[in-house]
């Protein structure tokens, strides 16, 4: 369960913090809990069903697969196969891979284009994905809320929580030099 603030829900349903707050003592929008300061704390799966955002039950599995460049052709190949092996032995109907080859750092890749509409149109049921930066360098937690709110399950194969903070600021540094190097 993802519980957002009352100011994240805000947010994203283009709405005031007093309307929720309003909400909230009509019995309308009950948050899930509140935390030991007193903040509302609300879960996305809820909102959506109180506010009439269900998803359909039966939407596709889409896994997205990316690499930065030409050379990496043959990875992004084996990337593809990995993510339609593992819907495949999950026995997930509906599967769909869309392919982006493209820096981690552009948010206009004609596929993650295409998957965005897919979440935002409600025809998505989860998002496969090898690694949390395949989907965008920077930014994927936003596409990550955006998934919640819409109700799309993501599942990321190579989830890597333990590496250290240094580590992954030393590896955004090393991709941004290497975009920019390449121009």
């Amino acid at each position: 369960m993802e519980l957002f603030s009352i100011g994240e829900l805000a947010q994203m349903l283009g709405v005031a913090v007093m309307t929720l707050r309003r909400w909230h003592k009509a019995g309308k929008l009950v948050p899930a809990c509140r935390t030991i300061g007193g903040h509302r704390r609300y879960d996305a799966m809820k909102v959506r069903e109180v506010m009439g955002m269900t998803t359909p039950a039966a939407g596709k599995t889409i896994a997205y697969a990316r690499v930065s460049s030409h050379d990496q052709k043959e990875q992004l190949q084996s990337q593809a196969m990995r993510l339609r092996r593992h819907c495949e032995a999950q026995k997930w109907d509906g599967v769909e891979v869309i392919t982006d080859l493209g820096s981690g750092l552009n948010d206009k890749k004609k596929g993650l284009l295409k998957l965005l509409t897919e979440i935002l149109h409600h025809r998505v049921r989860r998002l496969v994905l090898v690694t949390k930066d395949r989907l965008l360098r920077f930014g994927s937690e936003l596409l990550f809320r955006i998934c919640a709110i819409h109700g799309v399950e993501v599942v990321i194969l190579d989830a890597d929580e333990d590496i250290p903070k240094e580590q992954q600021l030393t590896e955004d540094l090393v991709e941004i030099l290497t975009v920019f190097s390449s121009r």
